[in-house]
Parts: C-alpha cells; sequence; structure tokens
C-alpha cells in the first residue's frame, strides 16, 4: 500500500553559496538513504531560503517481507563425532537461534551451515526519523553552528519538522525539534505559523502564503520579469548563471527591479563595478548597445505593491560601495604600478617573495622569447616585472579576482606599450576550462612563464597534487600550458625548457614533474589512451607537435578498417621484438630474393623520400604501406637459414617500424 509522504525542515535562512556546492549532492544521499531502508521510490526535492522539502506521491507504508539467508562454516568442522563444535555455536547464536534449527546446504564443495528466515518489514512510520536523521547528519555545507544549549549543530538553527504520511503525522525529532504540520508563511505575509492537514493542503497554502516553493518556477519568474525589463528599457541584461542560482536559493517570492547609480561612477572600469554590484550586493549589470548603463538589476525577496523604496533603498546601498572603488582606482592610479611592496608579500614558504617569483618567471620569458622570437623581445622583462604589481593595489586588496585586469587599466593609463599593458591582462589564462586563451605570443609568453614557474617552483618545495587536492592549480596549470601551445602552434617542449631552467629550482626532480605532466595529457586529450601512449612512445616531447600527431592518428585509429591495419602492424611488432630497433639499421638490397621483399623494400624507399607537410599525409602514405607488408608476411620467409637474409628480411620490417616510429610507436596501440 503506498501513500503520499512530505517531509519539510524548516530552517533560517541558509548561505546560499554553501548550500548550492551541496545542492547536486542531496537527492542522490536521500535516495541511497531510502534503497538502505528498502523503500526506493521517486521523490521530488525542493528548497526555498527557509527550508527543504522531500516530497514522494507514492510511499510505501511499510517495507516489502524478505527473506534473510545465512551460510555458515563447512558441516565437517561445524560437527564433531555428531556434536557442534564452537564454529556450530557461534554461527547459530549470530542467527539467534539454537543449533538444532539450522539447516544444511551443498553449494557444490560440500555442505555448510545454513539458515533462513523471512523477516516481516518494518512501517515506515517506525523508520523515517531515523532517515530523516541520518540524511540530515549526511548534509555537508563546511562551517556548521550550534544554537541554544545543543551539542549537535547545522548549518542554520532547525525551527520546524513536518513528516506527513498521507494524512499521519509521522512522529519524529530533529535537533530537538518534534514533527508538527505547521510551516511558515513569507514574512511579509505573515511571522504567524500555518497549518495543513496533508499535501495537497500544504502546496496550496504556501502558495497563498506568499512561498514559491519550486526553484525552477522562481527562475522562471525573475527571467520572465527580466525579459519585461529589457523590453520596457531598450537594455540587455548580463544574466550571470551563477549569480542568478544564488538568487533563486536565496528569494522565495522574488522580484526583478531596475535601478539606478550616479553616471560618474561610469568612469571606473567596467569589471570594478560589475563586481562591486555582483560581489557586494547581488546585482546584475544592464547594457545599451553593448556598453554599461548607470542601470543595475535587484531581485527582491518582498513581496508588496509599492517597491518604490525597495529600489532607493538598495541605490543608497550602491552609492558608497562604488565611491570606495572610485577612492581606491584614484589613489591607485596616482601611485602608479611598482613592484617594490612585493618584496614584502611572500608566494610560497620556501620560494620567497613575489618579487623573487617575478625575477624567476622573467628568466623563463627570456628563454621562451628566445624560442619563439617573440616582437619586441626587450619587452618581455618590463612586462613579467609588472605582472604582479598590481597586488599591491588597493583595487586588487578590496577585489582579489580583478588581479591582473587591474594591472591592464593602470599599465594602459601610464601609456605602457599596448603588448606589456595586455600581457598584464592576460597573464593568468586560461583560467578555467572555457577560459579564453591569451590574445598573442607575447601574452602567451607571460601567461607560461607564470604557469612554469608555478609547477617547478612548487614542486621544488614539494607541493605536488595529490589524489584530489591541488591547493595552487597545478594541474590547471598543465593544461593551461597545452592549450596555449595548440592555440598559438608553439614548440614548449617541456624537458628542455626544464634543463635550461632548473638550476633556478634547488631540489627539483625532473623526471617527476615530467611524469606529472604526462599522466595530465592522459586528462587533457580526449583520445584513445594508447594513441596517445604510442605518440609518446615516440619520443616526442614538444606538446604541439604531440598534439598535432594525435590529431592525426587518432581519426585513423578510429576508423572501422583499423582493424585490418591492426593485425599488420601486431605482426611487425612481433617481428622486430627481438631487434634492437633503436640502432641503425640498413638493407642489402642484393640479399633481397623475392619480389614481395622487393617490392616492400621499393615501396618503403617511395615513402621515406618524400618530404610532408602535415601528419596526416605522412601517416596516409606509411598506411598505404599495407598491401605490401602483408604480401611480404605471406610470401616471405623471415627466419631464413641464412643469417645474412634472415638480418636483411628483420632489417625490412624494422625500418618500417622506424618510419612509423617517427610519429607513434604503433605496437602500443591497441582498439
Amino acid at each position: 500500500m503506498n501513500k503520499p509522504l512530505l517531509i519539510e525542515i524548516g530552517v533560517e535562512e541558509l548561505p546560499a553559496i554553501p548550500f548550492l556546492k551541496e545542492l547536486p549532492n542531496i537527492e542522490k544521499k536521500w535516495s541511497d538513504i531510502l534503497e538502505k531502508n528498502r523503500l526506493l521510490c521517486d521523490f521530488e526535492f525542493y528548497y526555498t531560503p527557509r527550508r527543504l522539502v522531500l516530497w514522494h506521491k507514492n510511499f510505501q507504508v511499510s517495507q516489502e517481507d524478505s527473506i534473510v539467508e545465512q551460510f555458515g562454516a563447512p558441516v565437517k568442522i561445524a560437527f564433531k563425532d555428531g556434536e557442534p563444535t564452537g564454529a556450530a555455536l557461534g554461527f547459530a547464536k549470530k542467527c539467534g537461534v539454537d543449533v538444532s534449527e539450522l539447516d544444511k546446504i551443498d553449494q557444490g564443495r560440500g555442505e555448510v551451515l545454513y539458515f533462513k528466515k523471512e523477516v516481516k518489514g518494518s512501517d515506515s512510520s517506525d523508520l523515517l526519523n531515523d532517515m530523516v536523521n541520518e540524511f540530515m547528519n549526511s548534509l555537508n555545507f563546511g562551517k556548521s553552528m550550534r544554537w541554544g544549549d545543543r551539542t549537535d549543530s547545522f548549518i542554520r538553527p532547525i525551527r520546524s519538522l513536518s513528516i506527513i504520511l498521507g494524512e499521519q503525522i509521522v512522529e519524529g525529532e530533529l535537533f530537538g525539534v518534534k514533527s508538527s504540520n505547521f510551516s511558515f508563511a513569507h514574512r511579509m505575509v505573515s511571522y504567524e505559523p500555518f497549518t495543513y492537514n496533508f499535501a495537497g493542503d500544504y502546496f496550496a497554502k504556501l502558495d497563498n502564503n506568499g512561498v514559491i516553493l519550486y526553484p525552477d518556477e522562481r527562475r522562471e519568474r525573475i527571467l520572465s520579469q527580466m525579459k519585461e525589463i529589457e523590453q520596457r528599457h531598450s537594455v540587455k541584461i548580463d544574466i550571470d548563471i551563477e549569480l542568478l542560482d544564488e538568487v533563486v536559493a536565496i528569494t522565495e517570492y522574488p522580484t526583478a527591479l531596475i535601478g539606478q547609480f550616479d553616471v560618474e561612477f561610469l568612469e571606473l572600469p567596467e569589471e570594478v563595478i560589475v563586481t562591486s554590484m555582483k560581489e557586494h550586493q547581488r546585482y546584475f549589470a544592464v547594457y545599451k548597445d553593448g556598453v554599461l548603463t548607470n542601470n543595475f538589476i535587484v531581485v527582491s525577496n518582498s513581496k508588496t505593491d509599492d517597491f518604490g523604496f525597495i529600489i532607493s533603498g538598495n541605490e543608497k546601498v550602491l552609492r558608497p560601495r562604488l565611491a570606495d572603488g572610485m577612492f581606491f582606482y584614484k589613489n591607485d592610479i596616482a601611485n602608479g604600478l611598482s613592484n617594490e611592496g612585493l618584496k614584502k608579500l611572500t608566494f610560497v614558504e620556501g620560494l620567497g617573495s613575489m618579487d623573487e617569483k617575478s625575477e624567476r618567471e622573467a628568466k623563463i620569458a627570456a628563454h621562451l622569447a628566445d624560442i619563439f622570437d617573440v616582437p619586441k623581445k626587450e619587452l618581455v622583462e618590463k612586462a613579467v616585472m609588472l605582472s604582479k604589481a598590481d597586488l599591491m593595489s588597493e583595487m586588487v586588496f578590496e577585489f582579489t579576482e580583478l588581479q591582473g585586469l587591474m594591472g591592464y587599466y593602470y599599465a594602459k593609463l601610464a601609456k605602457e606599450d599596448e603588448l606589456v599593458y595586455t600581457a598584464l591582462k592576460e597573464q593568468y589564462l586560461p583560467d578555467g576550462e572555457d577560459s579564453e586563451l591569451p590574445s598573442n605570443t607575447f601574452s602567451s609568453v607571460i601567461a607560461l612563464s607564470y604557469k612554469l614557474d608555478n609547477l617547478m617552483g612548487l614542486f621544488s618545495v614539494g607541493k605536488i597534487p595529490t589524489g584530489s587536492k591541488d591547493p595552487f592549480g597545478l594541474r590547471r596549470a598543465a593544461a593551461g600550458i597545452v592549450k596555449i601551445a595548440m592555440e598559438h602552434k608553439l614548440a614548449i617542449d617541456l624537458p628542455k625548457i626544464i634543463d635550461a631552467l632548473e638550476s633556478n629550482y634547488k631540489g627539483l626532480d625532473k623526471k617527476q614533474l615530467i611524469e606529472f605532466f604526462n599522466e595530465r595529457l592522459f586528462k587533457i586529450f580526449d583520445v584513445n589512451p594508447s594513441v596517445l601512449k604510442a605518440v609518446l612512445g615516440s619520443g616526442e616531447t614538444d606538446i604541439y607537435k604531440i598534439s598535432q600527431k594525435l590529431c592525426a592518428l587518432n581519426p585513423i585509429v578510429q576508423s572501422d578498417n583499423f582493424k585490418e591495419s591492426a593485425a599488420t602492424f601486431k605482426r611487425v611488432a612481433n617481428i622486430i621484438k627481438d631487434l634492437d630497433i633503436n640502432s641503425t639499421l640498413t638493407i642489402d638490397e642484393s640479399l633481397l630474393e623475392e619480389d614481395a621483399e622487393k617490392e616492400l623494400v621499393s615501396k618503403y624507399n617511395e615513402v621515406t623520400s618524400k618530404s610532408y607537410a602535415t601528419y596526416d599525409e605522412e601517416l596516409e602514405a606509411l598506411f598505404a604501406m599495407k598491401p605490401q607488408l602483408d604480401n611480404f608476411f605471406e610470401k616471405v620467409f623471415v627466419n631464413h637459414e641464412d643469417e645474412k637474409i634472415k638480418t636483411n628480411r628483420k632489417n625490412t620490417i624494422g625500418l618500417v617500424y622506424q618510419a612509423f616510429r617517427k610519429i607513434a610507436d604503433i605496437k602500443e596501440i591497441t582498439i
């Protein structure tokens, strides 16, 4: 028999950020508890800032009866001379019965003790309180708090608990709050709780009391109201998805409103205004014809017919925020960019100050600038030494996420070269999965220097990622280096770069760092792992060339007819397994007897005598040797009794293998 089950946990306002981090796990955690208690069913989870709701349309009123089987020791051990041994007595005690009630069963390896009993399912109402408590204790919001005289803790105090099965209030208690049939209205409707008799009554009364329970409905309401504002004012609202999620989480009855700030503040860089509005006030930025306006969107949680005082109140609150930003901005411009303060700012213990980090990055940048032949090479050191200067600015002290960007604005106002100030803005790119990349080679050198110093420096002092922990973002740094290499076609040969610069990093284990980097390649490149292993097996260490080889080889391996090629090249690998494949191999054409081997050598000479514009062309030519190879394997006996002919034939196959290995070690490829 099934009945609807409603569980509501009433709380004081949940902080949005920690709640949203845990949100993806919440339904899974409840589902696991249902399954563990043999009560798994479909359910829906809803939330507002003051309630967590689990809604089950059809919930079992009791567990299904079950059969419990237990298996014990072999009978020959359980009994001796017809009397039960300790093994039998212990198994009987475990099953809660007398030895005489035990059965025997043969599972194919001789008889063992066996006990089977039917377990009657418990009533759901007897289980739900423990399930709800287990669920709440499983939620991880980071910090928690205690209230009253309680010793347990949660992210916010619990104010109500409802466990309603059908029309029955299930007995329960959570953090000292007993289960009941009351909930709370929107605070601008009433501070008094309302009661309800069953789930349908609950949903209806919530709606009548100013609470939109469903987060998707609140989201659609906000977006619809924003669209109407856009049409009415001929503007475009920047809908930041993370901010929208946060606003949905902190409102029960959202209303999007447009406000205004003094136009004089538009003198500030756009990012300062947007960041100040978003981080401090949860406002959305407004644009007209692609230009930031002096408007903002605030999403109110008020239920009223007159929003004028709410708009004016938010305008009043925003003004001092922007005034502070203007003060910081003008002070920073007056002070200019300087590295002096970085000498007192520690980077990481064991790696000195941020000024010393800048000096190490400058050495990397100078080395890379020579390799890549960047334009205006003489400006590279200046760009690096200015790159961290904005860390000492008042604006970055207030908004750390604007580091690099403020350096860009201040360097631009100081009339530095465009290459320099652009590099300051792009020095941390890419900084995420879908991030933009540095726009040119000059900026790429500055960005690479930052990432390479992080990798070499942190590895040298033992700050190496372990498991899922990567506090310094070194995996992201490795991925960024690969992306930059691919985007700008840069020959980044990590082992050679480390060789040239490792004297600046005492204690650096070069082998460990390269192994870490190569392991990351298997996460970065979306290819058959054996293909990447094959390419690395070629000895290639240039990241851009690795990417090009993968782009050429992986589609071939994925093609429908590669299985036939794989069989051929497996034979190639088998034949040369005893050959020193790293040695210089030669063919004595005077020892070629069979037409098949002559044809293969002729084809090999034709393919390897040409130069190829791309790896795609070269691989196409190499794989075109397959008919000659197949014919060779069919008609030529490699292990000839004449040792010279045998060696000559093995060398022929070895040379074919070596030609492939310039791109990839084909024996590593598996499909």
